[in-house]
């Protein structure tokens, strides 16, 4: 990455980590700013701006934020450069996630600029909702297919085309694309496949690994206390202004010490009882999630050290069971508090099938999979809930609905869902279907969990 990029990606960084904290105030719309600010000067950083600010989109819609006007619309319509583009239309989409024009213009200015890895991820997002939609749109199968090829993505380029094809099978020269596409990709796979292409393929990984290294942002101890010490400055000026309490309470966090971390607890407690603003009981209850889990991971840490140390044993044990009951308390206050917020029900939903409450899980899930971020994953755990209650048909219905619903066929997940519909054959005591299954999936991936074996044993070897 060269000097001035590595530049632009920190100070992006810092516009980022005020968004989040902003966020945390529920301060949505001055949130979207900071991170569309980040993304001008870091147009392709997805995991740590494009994906952030999609979630508060929807946390912001549950909320009843307001759509864009029809003047911000015509405004942000006039930009000619792709990242103006992008930006423009990636604050339309924030304002209205559920508006996919605004996703399409998003993707065919991230296509135009190069910006792959988030072209990438909004393709995805938009061939799920289309696939999903009453009416699926052939046009927006033709702008997927085009910007899955223009960033050399051909398998998913195919999967587009196909659909629009099913849409009109008659059109000819659709047809002739499908087959250009099928082509592309068997010559980009042999481009792949040859040694000196893989060589390179490690380097590339290696030294993007370094950079990311060197690029995180260390806060040194004396920065941490200074940020503490202004926090309080500022709160003593204002102690009723809500951005004062959560900024000295984050800086207290930052600490990462259990006395600093008590004490952010108590100050939101207090702001919540003198407020009834649950988001300052809703950020305690995160950061007392945070506090535990940094102590379980240290103690394991020691148990690992020193296997027979009998009490880390019994200490890990302690803290397991604490901190699971502080995540579910925390997470049905928030379903409690937030009724249409579909993350925090999706939340609660997985704590509470690490507590084996099954039944009470499914309806959240089943809830939560009107999201488009949890859509795929909320089946799977509603799936693996009728799994473990002994509803193998049930399962068996779930998964293959998953399955259908999501259309990469060959990555992590598509491979958890079919592992877990053969699982489901498996105890039906379908064992014909269940070891065909395995078999597709030994044949992608040999080493996924306990594929082979499954196969070795329903074979009888």
């Amino acid at each position: 990455m060269p000097e001035k990029d590595e530049q632009m990606l920190a100070e992006a960084r810092v516009f980022f980590e005020k968004a989040r904290k902003v966020a945390q105030t529920n301060n949505f719309d001055y949130a979207i700013d900071l991170y569309l600010e980040g993304l001008r000067r870091a147009p392709d950083a997805l995991m740590e701006g494009h994906m952030p600010l999609r979630e508060l989109a929807l946390l912001r819609q549950a909320g009843g934020g307001k759509k864009p006007s029809m003047v911000e619309k015509v405004k942000r319509l006039r930009a000619k450069a792709p990242l103006e583009q992008m930006l423009n239309a990636e604050y339309l989409f924030a304002k209205e996630p559920d508006h996919l024009a605004h996703g399409e213009a998003m993707l065919r200015a991230t296509a135009a600029g190069g910006y792959k890895k988030t072209a990438k991820w909004i393709a995805d997002l938009l061939f799920q909702a289309n696939n999903a939609a009453k009416r699926p749109s052939f046009h927006t199968y033709i702008l997927l297919k085009e910007s899955y090829k223009a960033i050399g993505q051909f398998d998913r380029a195919i999967a587009a085309c196909q659909h629009a094809v099913k849409l009109k099978p008659a059109d000819g020269e659709l047809a002739d694309e499908l087959k250009n596409l099928t082509a592309e990709l068997t010559m980009a796979r042999g481009r792949y496949d040859q040694e000196g292409d893989f060589r390179q393929s490690i380097k590339d990984r290696e030294a993007q690994a370094k950079l990311y290294a060197q690029d995180r942002v260390i806060k040194t101890e004396d920065y941490r206390l200074t940020a503490v010490r202004q926090a309080r400055d500022e709160l003593a000026q204002d102690p009723n202004l809500p951005k004062n309490i959560f900024n000295l309470a984050n800086a207290l966090v930052d600490l990462q010490d259990d006395h600093a971390d008590n004490e952010a607890i108590e100050l939101l407690q207090n702001a919540y009882r003198t407020k009834n603003d649950f988001s300052f009981q809703q950020r305690a209850g995160q950061i007392k999630i945070m506090q535990l889990r940094r102590k379980l991971r240290q103690t394991k840490g020691v148990l690992e050290t020193n296997p027979d140390d009998g009490q880390a044993k019994a200490r890990v044990t302690e803290l397991s069971a604490q901190f699971n009951s502080t995540e579910l308390e925390h997470y049905r206050l928030c379903v409690e508090n937030y009724p249409t917020d579909l993350q925090v029900k999706y939340e609660l939903g997985n704590c509470l099938v690490r507590n084996k409450q099954y039944d009470d899980a499914i309806p959240l899930f089943q809830e939560a999979q009107k999201d488009p971020r949890h859509k795929i994953s909320a089946m799977d755990k509603i799936g693996l809930c009728f799994f473990m209650k002994g509803w193998f048909a049930d399962a068996i219905d779930i998964f293959t609905q998953a399955i259908d619903s999501y259309e990469i066929k060959d990555d992590s997940i598509a491979k958890e869902l079919r592992y877990n519909l053969a699982r489901s054959y498996e105890e039906q005591g379908e064992n014909e279907k269940a070891l065909e299954i395995f078999r597709k999936i030994a044949q992608l991936d040999f080493a996924f969990k306990d594929v082979h074996q499954r196969v070795d044993k329903l074979r009888g070897t």
